[in-house]
């Protein structure tokens, strides 16, 4: 079945780039003799940047992104496996701390355009801000029935010791794997880092230099991976609703995280939220939710959401979630009128908003969706 998703005309790679332009820089990583099995799986690497395609520059010694086709000559066992797999890079590879909400409607704007052609969609991505567009991709995504597999490496492509060559490799297993009847066994984005696969908008980047880079403390892993790959069909996410893909491409970056600390005060938090334009805040406070009880405190919360600023209570702990009715002071922040964000990891909640005001909903209704899962991001029913 064709998909729905149209892009929005205020998406700017509208008109920049279509289908028969992107078409171009389409380049097949498979072999000639693998290619054109009817029932072979046939998979779409979309290579934004990150680690797992750098070099490092024989003059400053600092790691740089390099083009695709060199990434792909240091794994040659790609062209051992039995699918047809073609590339597209980004005209501009970068490294992901540069990741910004124009480069996710990208990813998704080229997901959009080739989703009927592929069966899976592998993502290289650098592991920073990883998570982050994990999360983004989730929501913009709405109906995804095929696999959407982020991956990356701690080490370059080109090291002895990398880590890229076996999540890469996995990650297109993954994105091949069908079930008994032929369907895909992953109907979601998901985040591939060394023999684990985490829903992708609930893992958080938690080490900078392990190859067990990410961890879901809230959620378990999708699948078990070692001498072979067993899915979790108890945890897999199964869509409900019958309707094809529907990409949304509005994001709205008018949003910003405040992390409460011993001694932040009431002046602080009316500078931060006084901040033009802003439109939803993701405040981190201590433990099961709670935070200072002192009048002021209290007072510039309140001030701040009768102004319609929406503000998400999410704990700074890794794992349990956000009780606002369990102790006093947690209590005292949600009769402010701040909402609780339940077990939502930092990046799932700040996309999340950044997705719900990207689709001109009225604060109200924000709110309200803010509180229920809409892709598994949190507990709860899903609407």
């Amino acid at each position: 079945m064709a998909h729905s998703g149209s892009p929005s005309d205020s998406y700017p790679a509208l008109n920049l780039y279509p289908k028969e332009e992107m078409m171009k820089r389409i380049k097949s990583v498979s072999t000639p003799e693998a290619n054109g099995g009817a029932d072979r799986p046939k998979i779409l690497i979309i290579y934004t940047g990150g680690t797992i395609g750098m070099v490092e520059n024989d003059v400053t010694g600092e790691l740089e992104p390099f083009d695709f086709d060199t990434l792909v000559d240091n794994v040659p066992r790609i062209k051992r496996l039995d699918y047809d797999i073609d590339s597209f890079q980004f005209e501009v590879p970068i490294d992901s701390s540069a990741m910004t909400p124009k480069h996710w409607q990208d990813i998704a704007f080229c997901i959009d355009n080739f989703y009927d052609d592929y069966d899976g969609f592998v993502v290289l991505h650098g592991t920073d801000t990883m998570a982050y567009t994990a999360s983004a991709l989730s929501f913009m995504l709405e109906n995804l029935r095929k696999p959407v597999i982020i991956t990356g490496s701690q080490l370059p492509i080109q090291e002895v010791r990398t880590d890229g060559e076996e999540n890469l490799i996995t990650s297109l297993q993954i994105a091949a794997a069908r079930d008994k009847k032929g369907r895909p066994m992953l109907n979601e984005v998901a985040i591939l880092f060394e023999n684990y696969l985490w829903r992708g908008n609930r893992a958080t980047k938690y080490s900078a230099d392990n190859f067990n880079a990410f961890k879901s403390s809230n959620f378990p892993r999708l699948a078990k991976i070692g001498m072979g790959i067993t899915f979790r069909d108890d945890v897999l996410w199964h869509p409900q609703d019958p309707e094809p893909l529907k990409v949304h491409y509005g994001m709205d970056s008018n949003v910003m995280y405040l992390s409460l600390f011993p001694g932040i005060t009431d002046t602080m938090m009316k500078h931060a939220l006084s901040t033009p334009g802003l439109k939803g805040v993701v405040m981190k406070t201590y433990g099961a939710g709670n935070g200072p009880s002192d009048p002021d405190f209290l007072k510039a919360l309140k001030e701040a959401v009768d102004r319609g600023i929406v503000i998400v209570n999410t704990s700074q702990c890794d794992n349990g979630m956000v009780d606002p009715r369990k102790y006093k002071t947690g209590s005292a922040l949600y009769d402010t009128g701040v909402i609780s964000g339940h077990d939502l990891t930092s990046e799932a909640a700040i996309t999340k908003l950044m997705f719900l005001f990207g689709q001109n909903l009225p604060v109200d209704e924000v709110k309200r969706m803010m509180e229920i899962p809409l892709v598994g991001e949190m507990k709860g029913e899903a609407i």
